[in-house]
């Protein structure tokens, strides 16, 4: 059986590329189908646990307890300008609007838990000047039915808010779970509408052809397609968080880009040395496709990290990521032969005016040009280089020293976005706790005078914290068997902020170990959306310790075995890491310090999301690595020639300068696309994603790895003898086939 090679399967697509087009042609109406059909029920709102920290043993308590899921607290508000609740106009209105809700029936508001004022003449449903009464509810089923359930109500209440006097509102966790969604898909629409352009117009700078510029782009989208029609596939056993969609099109995007890029412009490069069509793109295979097998190979060991974080949206993350690098570089290796095969000499048509003559700089014997001139001048002061570069990421990472993690929350959204319109309402008049009540879940003898008065002491210690966050506790709700029973109390203000946040502490720390520590055969557990907070950020930090070791090990391994060399993942390690920090640093400069409010293009908040630091450190060490490879695979080409090792630096340096720069533009772009979104969390990832772009194709390409090269020499290749035994890799294996040479296509321009 012939081994499969990234240059066998090149050449096999292109001498057979009319198969190979269909057999993809088929996999995107496959994945287009399951997009379709699947997509919208693989996806989840909900921020859930897959091991069972304190939070989820006490909502798995209180299922039991209740013999049903936990779903979501909904409220509707009614709200008048100069009518009270005592006015019959008023009174009309609001039952008219709870029957017209409660007709929904049990398969969207669960039984006996939708109230008003009107039905049970509790004071607490009105507010202080009467002129606002809130109807709370629980939706039915788990929270993925409460989210699809949600619109139903959500067109009743927009209809009456229009139509009628009276301002009508809903918010809740399904509300802002769904307007989490929709915000989410705006800013995914807004990354597609200015990512896709800027995408095209670099390539067209980069190749000089409009043809060649937009194959790159087609073949990103394929992959993102189907990458999405696979993740679609997933999710109907294992529930995908909405933020799938934006990662798989930001980094398929990015790196499917990425990939086709430098296979054509190697394919060109071979076609100008004057190899036959067929022949060049084998020749392309042995090389630039190689180093995307690699290249993707480091991204994906990468991105595992993430699924060892127990939290779907890691999970999620990390299985999307996973599909669209992997389905990219496959499309790298076999769609994007084929159309080459296909289109031949035609890929230079249709040039743009100057940018079209120029060639491609990578000429072998050419010297000069700008690549060549920087890289030569920081390899005459190498240590200058780098202690000057080296010194402003260490001051760019400083900031960092304070990054404080957290969650934004509904307080983040804009204005005009409902469920925080009714939220402020809530918080102002009544208490936005309402929604996401604190629950502590007491396990043990309920009934017992010692557990009665151990509840007894909770509650006076609440109601005696100096804060005033709890609000006033619900009536204790005690199993039929006695052994179970759960408090909630209402916290105020939002859930995701530091008093909410901090009374639940107070819960866990103090007041709860207070009142049942001391008890035989009783536990206590604190639950609910702010313990869930909580809880996922110590996950977050806990998972460091594991994903750090694993992602910084696998990248040596592999670089160590395609390079042989135990120095080239040495510094490459070092070298992202110092972007990496200098990353947090300017993350927590442009949104903790308040830098990018200041300069009016970035919403202050007191944290960076919990998810981050750890989602950058993956993805980053991932993305990185594609330079990385692409630079040093040159390099060690050249050296494997010449052994003239500051030579070899400066041929690599120019050889990938253009293309390199181009490729970091395109995902800059994409990345600072997706930064313009409402959501913080988007924002501060595709600025996050984007500036650790930048640094790693200027600072540290340009600078610090042909600094760090010149000083030490032949040291950069340097394999103990003990570890000779590594199989022998290349990424660039030098001459790949003797295939003939001959005069280009007639290609014209189109």
């Amino acid at each position: 059986m012939p081994r499969i090679t990234p240059a066998s399967l090149s050449r096999s697509s292109a001498e057979h590329p009319l198969r190979t087009v269909l057999i993809w042609i088929v996999t995107l109406a496959v994945g287009i189908f399951l997009v379709a059909t699947m997509l919208d029920d693989s996806l989840t709102t909900k921020f859930e646990f897959t091991n069972t920290p304190e939070a989820q043993r006490g909502v798995d308590l209180i299922e039991d307890l209740r013999g049903e899921t936990l779903s979501t607290n909904e409220v509707v508000i009614v709200r008048s300008s100069d009518l009270t609740v005592d006015d019959e106009e008023f009174r009309v209105f609001a039952e008219g609007l709870y029957a017209e809700i409660a007709a929904l029936g049990p398969d969207v508001i669960r039984e006996g838990t939708f109230e008003n004022f009107y039905l049970t003449g509790v004071e607490a449903l009105v507010s202080a000047d009467r002129r606002t009464t809130i109807m709370p509810l629980i939706m039915a089923g788990d929270f993925d039915d409460a989210t699809s359930n949600q619109p139903d109500i959500l067109a009743i209440v927009e209809r009456e808010n229009a139509e009628s006097a009276f301002e009508v509102l809903i918010t809740g966790q399904a509300t802002v779970g769904n307007d989490f969604e929709d915000i989410g898909q705006d800013d995914l629409l807004r990354g597609e509408t200015f990512g896709i352009p800027i995408a095209l117009i670099i390539l067209i700078l980069v190749f000089g052809t409009l043809v060649a510029a937009f194959i790159p782009v087609v073949v990103a989208l394929i992959s993102i397609l189907i990458a999405l029609g696979a993740s679609a596939l997933i999710g109907q056993v294992f529930a995908l968080s909405f933020f799938v969609t934006n990662i798989v099109f930001m980094v398929g995007l990015a790196v499917g880009v990425d990939y086709s890029l430098f296979i054509i412009a190697r394919y060109r490069e071979e076609r100008q040395k004057g190899f036959e069509k067929i022949d060049a793109i084998e020749r392309t295979g042995n090389t630039a496709s190689r180093t995307v097998l690699f290249s993707g190979l480091t991204v994906v060991l990468a991105l595992f990290g993430m699924l060892m974080i127990p939290f779907n949206i890691f999970i999620a993350i990390g299985i999307g990521a996973i599909f669209v690098v992997v389905i990219s570089v496959i499309a790298a290796l076999t769609l994007l032969p084929a159309i080459l095969s296909l289109l031949g000499d035609r890929l230079n048509r249709l040039s743009v005016p100057f940018f079209g003559r120029t060639r491609e700089a990578t000429d072998e014997d050419g010297t000069g040009g700008f690549w060549d001139r920087v890289s030569h001048w920081v390899m005459r002061y190498p240590a200058i280089s780098i202690i000057v570069a080296g010194g402003l990421l260490v001051a760019a990472a400083y900031p960092a020293l304070d990054l404080s993690t957290g969650y934004a929350g509904i307080s983040t959204f804009a204005d005009d976005i409902q469920s925080k319109q009714g939220f402020e309402i809530l918080d102002a008049e009544f208490s936005a706790g309402e929604t996401t009540p604190a629950q502590i879940v007491i396990s043990g003898e309920i009934n017992s005078a010692e557990v009665q008065a151990g509840v007894d002491a909770l509650i006076a210690a609440m109601a005696g914290d100096p804060s005033g966050v709890y609000g006033t506790p619900r009536e204790l709700e005690i199993g039929s068997d006695g052994r179970l029973a759960v408090l909630e109390v209402p916290l105020n203000g939002d859930s995701a902020e530091a008093p909410a946040e901090d009374a639940v502490k107070r819960l866990r720390e103090e007041y709860v170990p207070a009142a049942f520590g001391s008890l035989p055969a009783t536990d206590a557990y604190v639950t609910g959306e702010t313990a869930y907070n909580l809880d996922f950020f110590k996950t977050a930090k806990d998972a460091v310790w594991i994903v750090f070791p694993f992602v910084l090990g696998m990248s040596f391994i592999l670089l160590m075995i395609v390079f042989r060399s135990i120095i080239v993942p040495i510094k490459a390690i070092i070298l992202n890491l110092l972007a990496v920090a200098a990353t947090y640093g300017l993350l927590v400069l442009m949104f903790q310090k308040g830098v990018g409010e200041d300069l009016g293009i970035f919403v202050q908040y007191d944290i960076i999301e919990a998810w981050i630091p750890l989602f950058l450190f993956t993805i980053l060490f991932g993305l990185s690595m594609d330079y990385h490879y692409f630079l040093l695979s040159r390099i060690r080409e050249r050296f494997d020639q010449t052994g003239d090792n500051t030579e070899s630096v400066a041929f690599g340096i120019r050889s990938t300068g253009r293309l390199i720069t181009g490729a970091a533009l395109i995902m800059v772009a994409v990345f600072w696309a997706f930064a313009a979104g409402d959501l913080v969390g988007l924002q501060q990832m595709g600025f996050g994603l984007g500036v650790a772009i930048l640094i790693d194709a200027t600072i540290i390409r340009m600078v610090l790895v042909p600094a760090s090269m010149k000083l030490l020499g032949e040291w950069n290749w340097y394999l103990p003898p003990w570890l000779s035994w590594l199989p022998e890799i290349r990424v660039e294996s030098g001459e790949p086939a003797g295939g003939a040479i001959a005069q280009p296509e007639s290609a014209g321009d189109g």
